[in-house]
């Protein structure tokens, strides 16, 4: 199997800094757009398997350096899908931004569960396009699949819980 990630000897580090920035500043943004989100989160019922709140800080700084990544890759392809799947990565990234709003200070708990399906749908066409691009890339975006899946689930418990 041939996977091609990061050429070092190509490597464009402004490129690469942009490419993680934007992803953990679309982070930084949602989470001041939010409000005060660890008081919701402690009020709130959670199932049992609900992670303590500084776990989420940390796994989407994870998950936002991945992805920037996983961006970079594509951004410095020469694909001709390369434009409709930077699109498809930047609408799966502003849904994203808008799902802790939704969640913690309006507490549209269905319809945050809703978007989460949206970001999931965008998440994956990203998936899709980037693995036609960049099988790196690709699998880049995994974990943070993951972690949506993960989430929805969390979601639909507190929505039942609460």
């Amino acid at each position: 199997m041939n996977i091609k990630c990061i050429n070092l000897h190509s490597l464009k580090l402004k490129a690469l800094l942009v490419s993680i920035a934007v992803p953990l500043l679309t982070g930084v943004l949602s989470n001041l757009l939010s409000g005060r989100i660890k008081p919701v989160y402690l009020s709130m019922e959670k199932p049992s398997f609900a992670p303590p709140p500084w776990v989420f800080p940390v796994v989407w700084s994870i998950l936002f350096i991945l992805m920037g990544i996983s961006c970079y890759l594509i951004y410095e392809s020469v694909s001709p899908f390369r434009k409709k799947a930077l699109y498809a990565y930047g609408t799966q990234l502003f849904l994203n931004m808008f799902w802790t709003l939704i969640f913690f200070r309006l507490g549209l708990y269905l319809f945050a569960a809703v978007w989460l399906g949206l970001i999931m749908t965008a998440a994956l066409v990203t998936i899709i396009y980037f693995y036609k691009i960049n099988k790196c890339a690709a699998y880049l975006q995994i974990p943070y699949m993951l972690w949506l899946v993960f989430a929805l689930l969390l979601n639909a418990c507190v929505y039942f819980l609460n």
